[in-house]
C-alpha cells in the first residue's frame, strides 16, 4: 500500500502544477510591449547614428587611400579616372609607371544607405569626397546631411 500512496501523491502535485494561465500571459504581452515601445525608438535612433559614423570612416579611409595614390602618381585621379583608379591602373603610360597600386583591399565601397560616394578634383592638392547622406539627396539636416570632405560651392 506503500508504493499506491506514493504514487497518488504524486499525481496530485502534477495535476496542481499547472502551466500559467491566459491573463498571466497577457499581462507579460503587454508588459514586453511596453518596454519595446519605450526602448526601439531609441536603438532605431542609434542606428542611424552609427551610419553617419560608419560613413565619416569610410571616407576618411578613402581619403588616406586617395592620399597615398597621390604621393605615389603626383596627382589626384581626375574626374573621368574617379575613385576607381584606386583599384585599376591608369590608362596614361606615363602616370602607370608611378602608380603602385591598388591602394585599397578590396573594391571602393557604396555609403551604409548604399549610394556611391561623390568625388570630384578640385586641383592638384584639393578635392571633394563625400556621401549625400540618408536621403540621397545633396544637403539636408541631421542624418540626411552631407558627410566627408566637402565646398558646398563645388556641389
Amino acid at each position: 500500500m506503500q508504493k499506491s500512496y506514493n504514487s497518488e501523491k504524486r499525481t496530485k502535485k502534477l495535476v496542481q502544477q499547472g502551466g500559467f494561465t491566459l491573463l498571466e500571459m497577457l499581462v507579460v504581452l503587454v508588459i514586453i510591449g511596453l518596454v519595446a515601445s519605450l526602448v526601439g525608438p531609441q536603438l532605431l535612433g542609434r542606428v542611424d547614428s552609427s551610419r553617419v559614423t560608419a560613413a565619416d570612416t569610410q571616407i576618411r579611409m578613402l581619403k588616406g587611400a586617395l592620399d597615398t595614390l597621390r604621393l605615389d602618381v603626383g596627382r589626384y585621379p581626375t574626374a573621368e579616372e574617379g575613385l576607381g583608379l584606386l583599384m585599376r591602373q591608369p590608362s596614361d603610360e606615363r602616370t602607370q609607371r608611378k602608380w603602385q597600386g591598388p591602394y585599397l583591399a578590396e573594391s571602393v565601397p557604396p555609403d551604409p544607405w548604399g549610394n556611391p560616394y561623390q568625388y570630384k578634383p578640385r586641383n592638384s592638392t584639393n578635392i571633394i569626397l563625400y556621401s549625400f547622406g540618408a536621403d540621397g539627396k545633396i544637403d539636408g539636416e541631421g542624418i540626411d546631411a552631407d558627410v566627408g570632405f566637402l565646398d558646398s560651392k563645388a556641389k
